[in-house]
């Protein structure tokens, strides 16, 4: 890659993990206590408390712990594509070694397969 394309490529990278901190940190702000500080209220309520109410609650904050959990997934992989362009080995796939694609790498810059190996890992 040139490194006209690594500079348009770091520019994704850190305008994608500056929007994935900005989610992370609102999920946070939405629900700064732990499920039980969350859902003690529900469990261990008054008896007007619906069981769906409980569970509504309960599927909600464990969807958000999946989001926040995918979030610090993909902030390492952004970390790592980052550190790949510091190296030099940015758009090589990880497998065979070929270039990955610059489609693939704008639709998903931290790429670290060309899009024939990832199909391979997705198969099994």
């Amino acid at each position: 890659m040139t490194s006209v394309s690594t500079d348009h490529f770091r520019e994704l990278l850190l305008g994608e993990r500056k929007r994935i901190e900005q989610a992370r940190e609102q999920l946070q702000n939405d629900h700064p206590g732990s499920m039980t500080d969350e859902t003690g209220d529900l469990v261990t309520g008054s008896w007007g408390d619906h069981l769906g109410d409980t569970a509504s609650e309960t599927h909600d904050r464990e969807l958000d712990y999946g989001l926040e959990e995918n979030a610090d997934q993909v902030l390492g992989d952004i970390d790592a594509a980052l550190k790949r362009i510091d190296d030099g080995t940015y758009g090589m796939c990880e497998v065979c070694g070929r270039p990955i694609g610059e489609e693939r790498l704008e639709a998903r810059p931290w790429a670290t397969l060309c899009i024939d190996d990832q199909r391979k890992r997705e198969r099994g």
